[in-house]
């Protein structure tokens, strides 16, 4: 998968089997229509994180592209990662293209060319226009990629894609946990653990894998420890047999996490 100066066995192992010749098509469609202009294809998310679960993860990805490639270009490689044209054997293909220009900057900006949701259980989004997008995922995924992101194809992630700023990854981890308190759209389940995500960067400065995050989440704070494992326990299953989870504790874990979020921004100066 990769062509530039890093181990490419290394990271063809951190790359789940069932994914691996998934995302070498992707890498071939990606360099077949944007041809020189590619400068980095990178898994980020939980491929990234050690802790894809076949069926239940969606598969994330950055490409980085020179900025000049023409828009028409961006349409063709819409169209030709399309699911099921490329069939995605994830729940979904979460791919955002961005310039070289906005990936080696540390805005907290969405800043994408390209944001495509495509895949057996995601809803079709080709997205083009960042303004008024929700920032705050754009700027996570950039956070991950640049610590930890799985480079497919070229230049190696750390050095194409820049740690966005500390007061911009708070302010994405405010939004993002106040999207989740919100509750639109997500499964419990994931709502919840992507709280202890939050806590832990705060208290660590590091991203762990959400289920992790959980579990280190619930040894340290016994009175959420029962929603914390009923949480783990419904992510085992498909998202369509997700188990439901008491909608107040649910809010008031989420809550509490937006203190910790508060706390640890405000010890940061951010």
């Amino acid at each position: 998968m990769n062509d530039d100066d890093i181990d490419g066995d290394e990271e063809r192992r951190r790359v789940p089997a069932e994914l691996r010749g998934y995302l070498e098509e992707l890498v071939r469609r990606v360099r077949a229509v944007c041809g020189a202009r590619v400068v980095s294809v990178v898994a980020v998310g939980s491929v990234a994180l050690g802790d894809y679960r076949h069926g239940r993860s969606d598969v994330d990805v950055v490409v980085v592209l020179e900025p000049d490639l023409p828009g028409s270009a961006l349409t063709e490689l819409a169209r030709e990662l399309a699911h099921p044209r490329l069939p995605c054997p994830a729940a979904g293909l979460e791919l955002v293209v961005y310039g070289a220009d906005v990936a080696a900057s540390t805005s907290g900006g969405a800043g994408f060319l390209l944001n495509l949701n495509t895949g057996p259980l995601l809803a079709e989004r080709a997205d083009r226009d960042p303004t008024g997008a929700a920032a705050f995922w754009f700027v996570i995924d950039r956070s991950i990629a640049h610590r930890a992101g799985v480079t497919l194809w070229g230049a190696p992630a750390r050095r194409a894609i820049a740690e966005p700023a500390p007061a911009g990854v708070f302010a994405a981890l405010r939004a993002a946990v106040r999207e989740h308190a919100d509750g639109a759209g997500h499964l419990a389940d994931n709502r919840v653990l992507n709280g202890c995500r939050a806590v832990v960067f705060c208290r660590t400065g590091r991203w762990r894998a959400k289920r992790a995050a959980a579990r280190e989440t619930a040894a340290a704070e016994p009175g959420f420890r029962p929603l914390l494992e009923a949480a783990l326990r419904s992510f085992e299953r498909p998202r369509s047999a997700a188990d439901a989870l008491p909608a107040a504790e649910v809010r008031a874990f989420l809550a509490w996490a937006g203190e910790r979020v508060e706390e640890a921004a405000a010890a940061a100066g951010g």
